[in-house]
């Protein structure tokens, strides 16, 4: 049979159309943005999720039981009480598993003595011992104060350090929009300012509190020794007696200060991460892992840092339990252990999950406090991932969430090498560093509907993950 040249042609070219088509449906990716269908149905299940939380309050419920324990530094009594409470609560919420991981963990106390007093004017300055410190002697260290602002000063003066207290006055750079890097700029002087100072034979430290908010509340942190370097005291100031003793040294730089600290290092002590889950429908063996660090400093309760970031992420199972929605892959919550002082808890939930069997498709930390949700960051070189999170965000916009964007997940979920995907949750950040390792983190300074719609955040990111995967 002959066929029209004109009928070829035009067969050729309908073969070569639907040819191309097959082809680029092979290789498009198959992402949420193709499915509109989900995307009514994602919307609609994000929708519920934040109306319920903000509507219950059931996790800003359980923060305030939480805050009830106070302070929960690695190693006290009140640490093992909130974990006690933390397991039954998960136990009582209907979680499918609810576990204790043991942990040795570090224990620190500060004691009853601490004191900062200028002999010359009789005044004594608001203090905080940095976590960690040895104790001075019972009568204390009197000595004169050489102030400086960094470690390059210090180093310029070193032959005036002798004997005397180095006082680091650098504050945080208030000029930095963004409060973690003010407090990165200023925070080397607390960790190592007691080995630096210590090299040229200074007999204590004593910083600015490292804070964004100006007033006489001292805050705490962690600070380091090394072992060749001889250790001496460390303690943080108010930033308004920061100031008063920054004024009082340019009048007269001979003044006597006495410090007093009593703390103690004590043997290490049996503690646990708490781990509870539910378990997926189709893909149990791959795991979305949600957590924050269940230690605290022991000033304040820990209610921004981190009591919240758990109880949000808690919140997470609950919200799913309370919506019966079942999740195609396992939801696991984890409370970590000791992120303040040592990391023991990360570093043993990773050696578990980087044996297991299971795989760790993603790893979620909430460890910036309850403020107003605006983004997420994902510590990923792949930019395909990353755009898939980011065809999400019509749907996590129902929760504030304004973007998603490369950067640095979490101190505790970073240490889990089997894991696909690393993710920070990331509230404002303007007043965190207000509340920060101080007095002031009380629940009385979380706003429950920020609260709630970070619960509601984290819960849809992670619930799009389940049904999506990567």
């Amino acid at each position: 049979m002959n066929i029209p040249d004109i009928y070829k042609n035009t067969f050729f070219i309908l073969v070569l159309i639907l040819i191309l088509l097959f082809n680029s449906a092979l290789i498009m990716p198959q992402t949420i943005k193709q499915e509109p269908v989900k995307i009514e149905e994602y919307n609609k299940i994000a929708q519920v999720i934040v109306e319920t939380a903000l509507r219950e309050r059931k996790g800003y419920k359980y923060l305030s039981e939480l805050c009830e324990y106070g302070p929960r530094l690695s190693g006290s009594e009140n640490s093992m009480k909130a974990i006690n409470w933390a397991y039954e609560k998960m136990k009582s919420l209907g979680f499918d598993k609810v576990w204790l991981q043991p942990v040795m963990v570090p224990h620190w106390e500060r004691g009853e003595a601490e004191s900062c007093t200028i002999l010359d004017l009789n005044k004594e300055l608001s203090t905080l011992a940095l976590g960690g410190s040895i104790s001075t002697p019972v009568e204390g260290i009197t000595s004169e104060m050489i102030e400086v602002k960094t470690f390059e000063e210090l180093e310029k003066r070193k032959d005036e350090v002798k004997g005397k207290i180095v006082f680091f006055s650098r504050a945080l750079d208030q000029g930095k929009v963004n409060t973690f890097s003010g407090y990165g700029g200023a925070v080397n002087q607390r960790v190592n300012g007691a080995i630096e100072a210590a090299k040229y034979g200074a007999v204590a430290v004593v910083i600015r509190s490292i804070t964004t908010k100006h007033d006489n509340v001292p805050h705490t942190g962690v600070m380091d020794y090394n072992d060749t370097i001889p250790k001496i005291p460390a303690a943080a100031l108010g930033n308004i007696d920061a100031d008063f003793l920054n004024n009082e040294l340019k009048r007269n730089p001979h003044l006597k200060i006495n410090l007093k600290l009593s703390c103690k290092t004590l043997p290490d002590a049996q503690s646990y991460n708490v781990i509870g889950e539910i378990t997926g429908t189709e893909f149990p063996d791959e795991i979305v892992l949600v957590g924050g660090h269940f230690d605290s400093w022991d000033v304040g309760c820990g209610a921004h840092d981190n009591g919240a970031g758990c109880i949000q992420t808690m919140e997470v199972l609950d919200l799913i339990k309370r919506l019966e929605i079942k999740t195609k892959r396992t939801l696991r919550c984890v409370f970590f252990i000791n992120e303040e002082n040592g990391v023991r808890g990360a570093t043993e939930y990773a050696n578990y999950a980087d044996t297991s069997a299971q795989t760790h498709l993603a790893v979620l930390e909430s460890d910036r406090g309850a403020f107003t949700p605006i983004g997420f960051y994902a510590e990923t070189d792949s930019i395909e991932i990353l755009e898939r999170l980011q065809s999400w965000l019509t749907i996590l916009e129902k929760a504030n969430i304004e973007w998603v964007r490369k950067g640095g997940s979490g101190v505790d979920v970073q240490k889990i090498k089997n894991a696909q995907l690393h993710l920070g949750y990331v509230p404002d950040d303007q007043r965190y560093m207000d509340y920060h390792h101080s007095a002031n983190d009380v629940f009385e300074e979380v706003h429950p509907r920020e609260f709630e719609l970070g619960a509601a955040a984290i819960t849809i990111m992670a619930y799009l993950l389940s049904e999506e995967g990567l």
